[in-house]
C-alpha cells in the first residue's frame, strides 16, 4: 500500500503541473492513477489529490472541480451526473480513536455517492458515508452520517434542511 501511495503521489504531481488545455495528458494520467481507462465523460480540474487511485470509481458525466482530495484506500464510488465543487475532501481512512491505538494503523470504510449529487465547495465527506441520489451537500458541510436521497444538507453537524422532489 505504501508503494502504491508513492506512485500515485508522483502521478498526481505530474497531473497538477499540466497546462489546463492538455486534456489528453490529463486523461492519460488519470487513467494511470485509476489503473484503468478513465471514463471519457469524466472531468477533473487540477489540482487534484489522491492517495491510492485503484479504489476510485467514477460514473458517467462526473465533474470534479479544482483542489479536491480523494483519499480512496477504503473505496470511493461516485455515481452518474455528480458534481463536486472546489476544495472537496472525500476521506475513507482514519485512525483508531483510542489514544493507545492511534499509531497501530489506519481504519478504512467506503464512501458511496449515488447519482445526481451536488457537493458544494470545501465540503468534507468522512469514511463510511453514503450520500443518496439527488441530494445536495452545501458548501463547507462536514458529512459524517449517511444522507438520504433527495435532500439538502448544510452546516457542520448535519442539519437536514428540506426534502427534494425526485427527478422523473
Amino acid at each position: 500500500m505504501t508503494e502504491r501511495t508513492q506512485i500515485v503521489m508522483e502521478l498526481t504531481s505530474r497531473l497538477n503541473v499540466l497546462r489546463h488545455s492538455d486534456i489528453d495528458g490529463r486523461m492519460a494520467l488519470l487513467s494511470e492513477i485509476l489503473g484503468r481507462p478513465a471514463p471519457e465523460t469524466l472531468t477533473v480540474y487540477p489540482p487534484f489529490y489522491c492517495d491510492y487511485g485503484l479504489n476510485l470509481e467514477f460514473g458517467d458525466r462526473v465533474f470534479v472541480n479544482q483542489n479536491c482530495a480523494f483519499y480512496d484506500m477504503g473505496g470511493i464510488t461516485i455515481g452518474d451526473r455528480t458534481m463536486i465543487g472546489p476544495g472537496v475532501t472525500l476521506s475513507t481512512a482514519g485512525h483508531p480513536v483510542e489514544p493507545a491505538e492511534r499509531f497501530d494503523g489506519i481504519t478504512v470504510a467506503p464512501i458511496v455517492i449515488e447519482s445526481n449529487v451536488w457537493i458544494g465547495a470545501n465540503a468534507t465527506v468522512t469514511a463510511g458515508v453514503r450520500i443518496g441520489s439527488g441530494s445536495v451537500i452545501a458548501a463547507g458541510t462536514v458529512v459524517a452520517r449517511d444522507v438520504p436521497a433527495n435532500c439538502v444538507i448544510s452546516s457542520n453537524g448535519y442539519i437536514k434542511r428540506r426534502d427534494l422532489t425526485p427527478a422523473p
